[in-house]
């Protein structure tokens, strides 16, 4: 008895995989599962290892079980596993040879490691090996050599000096809205600060009254980071100095379009008086025509200082790297939100009920709508002024030629109607993915009920996407655009609804010559190079050539 407690503790254990498993005849099974009380001694080479050398009879049965592994096709290749946990796939009958419809439960040990919805799109379980393909929608616009380039005046880099070093005006500035429209307002009150010769104290982010997320400027953003690429442009602080605390500040909010004179006539007295300016409202307050080097710092602050806080950052480059794991993805981001559908004056278009139910709302809050109240939902949908809805996106996805096994990140807020709203994209598209599809549980946890931070995930998806598409205008949309314009105009697909939806709406054209239609209508709506000088009002940092790029 002493003797097998003693062989006990001397175990060892290998794992096999199932193939090999299934390969073996039960009786063979059943011969390694005995244990022999001694070899057999008419295989005097093979009892020599079993019996007189265990470990190197261990070490050979695993050797075989690795070449079982290569033999039987797993996939070994796989820099990382692009869906990181255990979930139960319906297969279709070709990866089961045979067996439709069967349900499989897939070990954690054996396949990715993303958490997918229990329900599935219909074909996620492709094979491993294969790859997203090869189609003319992948194909980069001509960037026509622009590059960045932010070579500011001697003036402005003379000037510098004397605004980095004033300590007598303090800008404040509170900014509100989603994180995007926030970061639109933080890249004026820079500006703002440089125009008026000020400090910034750390933007103050206002509690969103939709979302209710209270995240500040640190929590969305790199404040040390923001600091350091401004250093040379405006002083960045994080509270106002103990000699300015007791003042009172002015206040004020710029009318829309406020130029630089205006700004300075406006505030600069009574700033001097006071030291301390605290400015709010600044929502598209500046004007978008300013001096060559204000857009030069423009830009500099949009797609240099603006850097996401590392733990934000770093998840949404994990999330990033997993699409791109099977080759390029294309990023959509769906505005399909019940605010949405209330706040452009359109309709969801998914039954009676949830028209009534976005009806219900707009009647019950009328300051939401901030579409033009004087057109029907009808006048503004031919316009080209409400999102599209899932069947639209599918429709034009399927004229400018997308794959079908195209991987798709699918950015933005739950849709009025849960996933179910997005039912016509997952028919033709499957494989379609969110944040919370590959991402861990336990990695998004630090994230939840924080909009902002949930958008800035969003945001870094998209701008590493190989292609990037709205189904609506937008901050996000308008400031993704203008990061992969900078980015060397990376595919950008601007839907053109006024144009398209007739066609939308005729039911008699072939779809052969419907997708013709389509493509032609997006020929020039692909992330081209635009000169944001060719049309008055653009913003430079959704149209940063020629001030913040060159050729």
């Amino acid at each position: 008895m002493a003797k097998f407690k003693n062989n006990a503790k001397k175990l060892s254990y290998i794992s096999v995989p199932s193939q090999i498993i299934n390969s073996i005849s039960s009786s063979s099974l059943q011969s390694l599962l005995e244990s022999p009380k001694k070899c057999a001694r008419h295989y005097k080479f093979f009892s020599f290892f079993k019996c007189k050398r265990p470990s190197l009879f261990l070490f050979a049965i695993s050797l075989l079980a690795f070449f079982a592994m290569l033999k039987f096709g797993l996939n070994l290749d796989t820099p990382f596993p692009p869906f990181p946990c255990a979930t139960t796939i319906s297969l279709s009958k070709s990866n089961l040879g045979g067996v439709e419809g069967a349900d499989v439960t897939v070990s954690e040990s054996l396949v990715s490691s993303v958490q997918l919805h229990a329900q599935v799109p219909s074909g996620v379980g492709h094979k491993r090996g294969e790859e997203v393909e090869k189609s003319e929608f992948w194909e980069q616009p001509d960037g026509l050599g622009y590059k960045p380039c932010l070579d500011f005046s001697r003036e402005y880099r003379r000037e510098s000096e004397g605004v980095v070093k004033n300590r007598r005006r303090y800008l404040m500035v509170v900014v509100s809205g989603g994180m995007n429209q926030q970061r639109n307002q933080i890249v004026d009150a820079v500006v703002i600060a440089r125009i008026l010769g000020a400090a910034l104290v750390v933007p103050i982010l206002q509690v969103n009254v939709i979302w209710g997320d209270e995240s500040e400027f640190a929590d969305i953003f790199d404040l040390e980071h923001f600091k350091s690429v401004l250093a040379n442009d405006v002083r960045v602080i994080s509270a106002l100095p103990s000699t300015h605390l007791m003042t009172r500040p002015v206040e004020g909010s710029p009318l829309p379009h406020a130029t630089p004179n205006w700004i300075r006539s406006h505030y600069l007295r009574r700033f001097n008086r006071e030291g301390v300016l605290l400015l709010r409202g600044l929502d598209s307050r500046l004007t978008k025509d300013l001096p060559p080097d204000l857009q030069k710092l423009r830009c500099k602050v949009a797609f240099h200082a603006l850097r996401f806080a590392k733990p934000v950052q770093e998840l949404g480059n994990n999330i990033a790297e997993r699409m791109k794991s099977k080759g390029p993805y294309l990023a959509l981001h769906l505005r399909m939100e019940k605010d949405v559908w209330v706040r452009t004056g359109c309709l969801p278009g998914l039954s009676p009920e949830y028209d009534e139910i976005v009806n219900n709302e707009r009647i019950k809050r009328p300051e939401l709508l901030t579409a033009k109240s004087n057109m029907t939902y009808h006048e503004r949908k031919l316009a080209g002024l409400c999102p599209l809805n899932a069947m639209e996106v599918t429709r034009l996805l399927k004229g400018l030629r997308a794959p079908k096994n195209a991987r798709i990140y699918w950015a933005g807020g739950l849709p009025l109607g849960g996933k179910e709203a997005l039912q016509p994209l997952m028919n033709e598209f499957p494989h379609l993915y969110s944040k919370e599809d590959l991402a861990l549980p336990e990695e998004l946890e630090p994230f939840a009920n924080k909009a902002s931070l949930m958008a800035a995930i969003d945001y870094i998806v998209s701008e590493k996407s190989d292609v990037f598409m709205p189904s609506h205008g937008g901050n996000m949309g308008h400031a993704i655009q203008g990061h992969r314009a900078y980015a060397g105009h990376k595919k950008y697909i601007t839907p053109n609804k006024r144009q398209m939806l007739p066609y939308f709406l005729n039911s008699s054209i072939p779809e052969e010559e419907f997708n013709r239609i389509i493509k032609e209508l997006h020929q020039e709506s692909l992330g081209q190079p635009e000169l944001r000088s060719s049309k008055a009002g653009r913003d430079v940092t959704k149209y940063p050539v020629p001030e913040c790029m060159c050729n």
